[in-house]
């Protein structure tokens, strides 16, 4: 795989874009949105797929569809030097569905799933009883808008 993020046009953008919106779209309907010729769109689409700037193709659920009706962000402190006894622990709790390193005031943020309330204040509970959690902080997803 190469680097040639900086060789991308805006034509490319525009491709991304459409695809972001739906993966799903022909190269032929992609081609006339883009007012190029379908082969342009195939060969910008294996250009992109084999530098890496595509990684890989997706489907998004409607929330409402999920199991997992209870989303939320929780950002958290870790006490001193237990950082990788802290990932171990958060890395085995059923609820962190990803888990981001970050700078600035939390450590870690960690996006949490649950079914219930019930469930999800049992998560928390589990999390903030983890040795070497100094704070935390949860807020949870009310809704999703498109970026």
């Amino acid at each position: 795989m190469t680097d040639v993020v900086h060789d991308i046009d805006d034509t490319d953008r525009e491709l991304i874009a459409l695809l972001r919106d739906d993966a799903r779209l022909p190269v032929a309907t992609l081609a006339r949105r883009l007012r190029v010729a379908r082969g342009t769109v195939l060969n910008r689409l294996r250009k992109l797929e084999a530098s890496g700037v595509i990684a890989g193709y997706t489907l998004r659920l409607k929330p409402a569809a999920e199991g997992h009706r209870i989303r939320a962000w929780m950002g958290i402190a870790v006490e001193g030097n237990t950082t990788a006894a802290v990932l171990k622990a958060l890395r085995g709790e059923p609820a962190v569905q990803t888990l981001h390193s970050t700078n600035g005031r939390w450590d870690f943020v960690a996006e949490l799933r649950a079914d219930t309330l019930e469930a999800f204040d049992r998560a928390l509970g589990r999390i903030r009883a983890i040795d070497g959690i100094a704070a935390t902080e949860t807020s949870i997803l009310l809704s999703t808008h498109k970026v």
